[in-house]
């Protein structure tokens, strides 16, 4: 079955150039388009796609705000978004993500990772730009500590590990091949470290670790 992908940019070429990359692939089907972040908050709310791709900067309200309305805290039923960009300002970073987007991509990140990050966005998973990742690391370490929210239970060292590596970006194939450990396992760790950290996501995992100073740059 195709994973349904809106695609919101207000800008015609980057937009009709990332419905071609995605069209492309077999499994992938852009059932809708915006021009802007009113329309795409409709499109995706009577669409109910799998995922929607969204830009920062848009007319009307940008992609941070059609995020928080869509898959943000106080959403009972999340949607799926990636958003993609060519600022990458820590504020846009940051926004997004707690905002509850699923992935973050510059526009030069390419059709691969592109392809990857709507993929892992359809599949509960998250990914976030290499170069993003490094960003979000330095700029937790130049802020001052904030008081740890202790998780409901200790976590495990195996747990712990997970934590790092989900807060670098990893997908939990990538984790499962660094741990010598199975695909299954891995969604156990990532799953029980929702449920004591009160997490929904795995981005939601990796802001924890971040404002916990869990995971430090280097």
């Amino acid at each position: 079955m195709s994973i349904r992908v809106v695609v919101a940019d207000d800008q015609d070429l980057v937009r009709i150039g990332l419905v071609m990359i995605l069209g492309a692939q077999p499994d992938l089907e852009v059932v809708g388009e915006a021009a802007d972040g009113l329309a795409a908050l409709d499109l995706a709310t009577r669409l109910r796609p799998d995922v929607l791709l969204v830009d920062i900067r848009m007319p009307g309200i940008d992609g941070v705000e059609v995020t928080r309305r869509l898959a943000g805290p106080d959403v009972a039923d999340p949607m799926a978004v990636v958003v993609i960009t060519t600022f990458d300002l820590d504020e846009y970073v940051l926004g997004a993500l707690r905002a509850g987007a699923r992935g973050f991509l510059l526009k030069d990140a390419g059709p691969e990772l592109l392809v990857q990050a709507i993929h892992a966005a359809a599949d509960g998973d998250a990914l976030i730009a290499p170069n993003v990742t490094r960003r979000l690391l330095a700029t937790f370490a130049d802020q001052p500590p904030v008081v740890p929210v202790q998780p409901i239970n200790s976590l495990t060292e195996r747990e712990e590990q997970v934590l790092a590596l989900v807060a670098r970006g990893r997908t939990n194939a990538e984790i499962a091949a660094e741990l010598y450990v199975g695909l299954s396992t891995v969604k156990t760790h990532v799953g029980s470290l929702m449920t004591k950290l009160g997490a929904r996501n795995r981005v939601e995992i990796a802001l924890w670790a971040y404002d916990t100073r869990r995971v430090r740059p280097g």
